[in-house]
């Protein structure tokens, strides 16, 4: 922990989940976000023989957390849907034959019988099993291969297997149980409650113009807004910028190289608010946000959990609020009824992107496609709404696996010796440069596939985009590399041979099943919205978890008429109109205004130009 992490301690619980899992314990650990789950696998698999095979549902997560332990000197791989079998096959020996301490993969990975031959020959000291919900049909991010997972122990039965996940319903956490058919697992479930931060939920009648309101009077603070949709994330940034806020934009339409800009501007703090949709946050760790705003409503409870989560990991106080207009939660009950097209217009549209993919009948099976989504729907007449609703149920299904935000950096490996390497720089000065700079900043290229930065190397060289990608061509034409470039559509794969429309079975758990369990998850968050109770409780309550109330959201405030905080309140927030006070304080306005009468008449405060001020 000290060695690689440079912590002296662990947070609560992380200690007694390490130990579980070094004992060789099957582990079910429950941290809420920002409560350190990563650590609870890696200082175990960094301290135990063998390799540790982390499987995770995102390429960006998995990316973020591999470049993280590369930095601190372990080494660590991934194995993704936008890889080459060469790719694949090289991280797979490097896993077999210890070069890899930490190898990531998805779940529809572990279904190739490449990725099983090589893993029946690993030294495996430990699986882990990250966003465990995702296993279960009651979570909100179900996906059917997680079920799949406990096939590959039959390969190394001892090996401890730790499942993971900010949040988890006694229902879910049950599933990942007789799922993962964990062994009398240890389980470890910390608190929901976040004691520093403050829940509200503020109902308005122009959403664009309170929030904007409220970033630019904490503008030096550091701050997330989650819009639900890339046109709310554009057009809200654009109104906080003309407003004098520094505000960032990110979903995943971006290239990589926007997504790179933008989280490192926002990390650097050159950036104060990231404007985002659900692409953003994933393995993001910062600890000094101090606010985490939603635009719209969020579907259900968990992802609010964890986007609003992102707030205040350094533990001082922080701020989560919910904007909404009375149209919001109609809106969110008619965007779930799309999202579930008949069956047998799904088989139709799986017909048609067969079809526009040149996939034949009986042939694909774990083949990758890069999809054109907008070319498709232009060519097919079928909307790119229901499109992309269609493919989410066909990768629930297990037909394909569909990967929508799929932005990966161009990846290389150089393929002949040193020698045969020095030869050809003599023969072709003109690369000489190139394959200096690449072989020096690159670490570990001569024996795996790294990633590259394009830009970097472009700029270093004083060449044009062009001109870098004529000399990486001809390398790898005349041999000395193997090279995967970078890509911007989202990718199918099939994960069985292409199905005539007749023997596709759409299953209706997934379909049906599925749909029930979405609008029961949003009546939850429809009572949240409008419930008069403690927020802390709510959220508790939802995961099967009783706490007492906060005391200090706006509901707690509400009932209890904190008089004495709210004074206190008002009067460090001197100067300030009533639109400030209510915008800076987590009380209602009506609470506010009547304990400014009140402080008026006792002659504490005075007013004047439109603002309070102390007498």
């Amino acid at each position: 922990m000290k060695q690689f992490w440079g912590f002296n301690s662990f947070r609560p619980l992380q200690e007694d989940i390490v130990d579980s899992v070094i004992y060789g314990h099957d582990t079910l650990a429950i941290l809420p976000t920002g409560g350190g789950k990563s650590i609870c696998f890696q200082v175990p698999g960094t301290a135990l023989e063998g390799v540790t095979i982390v499987i995770s549902p995102l390429i960006a997560l998995m990316q973020d957390q591999v470049n993280n332990l590369e930095k601190r000197g372990i080494r660590a791989s991934l194995i993704t849907s936008s890889m080459s079998y060469r790719e694949i096959d090289i991280a797979l020996d490097n896993a077999r034959f210890g070069n890899t301490k930490f190898l990531y993969t998805s779940p529809e990975r572990l279904k190739s019988e490449l990725f099983k031959e090589r893993f029946k020959r690993m030294n495996v000291g430990l699986i882990a099993i990250d966003e465990a919900h995702c296993i279960s049909e009651w979570g909100h991010d179900f996906r059917p291969a997680y079920r799949e997972i406990s096939a590959i122990r039959q390969y190394h039965p001892e090996t401890p297997i730790i499942a993971l996940t900010a949040s988890a319903t006694s229902k879910v956490q049950a599933d990942i149980v007789e799922q993962l058919k964990l062994k009398h697992p240890k389980k470890y479930i910390g608190t929901l409650k976040r004691e520093n931060l403050h829940y509200a939920v503020r109902e308005s009648k122009n959403k664009i113009s309170a929030i904007t309101e409220y970033c630019s009077l904490h503008k030096l603070q550091s701050g997330i807004v989650y819009c639900q949709t890339r046109r709310s994330v554009k057009q809200l940034a654009a109104h906080l910028r003309a407003n004098g806020v520094s505000a960032g934009v990110y979903h995943g339409g971006l290239s990589s190289d926007d997504r790179k800009f933008m989280l490192e501007s926002w990390m650097s703090e050159t950036i104060k608010v990231m404007v985002a949709t659900n692409a953003f946050g994933m393995g993001i760790d910062k600890p000094n946000v101090r606010f985490v705003l939603h635009f719209e409503v969020p579907s259900n409870i968990e992802a609010y959990y964890q986007e609003s989560g992102r707030a205040g990991r350094d533990e001082k106080e922080a701020n989560a609020i919910v904007y909404w207009e009375k149209d919001d939660l109609n809106k969110l009950n008619e965007q779930l009824e799309k999202r579930y097209p008949e069956k047998e217009r799904i088989k139709s549209i799986y017909n048609s992107i067969s079809n526009f993919l040149s996939v034949a009948v009986g042939s694909g099976k774990d083949e990758t496609y890069p999809f054109d989504i907008q070319n498709f729907s232009n060519s097919f007449g079928i909307g790119i709404q229901e499109t992309f609703y269609a493919l989410k149920i066909l990768h629930l299904n297990g037909s394909i696996y569909f990967s929508e935000s799929n932005f990966h950096p161009t990846r290389l490996k150089i393929v002949i010796g040193n020698e045969a390497l020095y030869k050809f720089q003599v023969s072709h000065t003109t690369m000489a440069p190139l394959i200096t700079l690449i072989s020096r900043s690159y670490p570990g290229i001569f024996d795996r596939f790294i990633p590259i930065d394009e830009e970097e190397l472009r700029k270093r060289l004083k060449i044009t985009k062009i001109q870098l990608r004529e000399k990486l061509e001809f390398l790898e034409q005349y041999g000395a590399i193997d090279i995967s470039y970078q890509s911007h559509l989202p990718l199918i794969t099939y994960l069985h041979e292409r199905l005539a429309d007749s023997h596709l079975r759409i299953n209706s758990t997934i379909h049906s099943n599925r749909e029930k369990v979405e609008k029961e998850k949003l009546r939850a968050m429809t009572n949240f919205i409008t419930s008069t109770d403690c927020r802390n409780v709510l959220i508790s309550n939802y995961f099967n978890s009783k706490i007492e109330p906060c005391g200090h959201c706006d509901n707690c405030n509400q009932k209890k008429g904190v008089e004495k905080g709210i004074v206190e309140a008002i009067l460090n927030n001197l100067p300030s109109s009533i639109n400030e006070l209510e915008l800076k304080l987590p009380y209602p306005r009506t609470e506010i205004e009547k304990i400014i009468r009140e402080m008026m008449h006792e002659g504490v405060i005075t007013y004047h130009d439109s603002r309070y001020f102390i007498a």
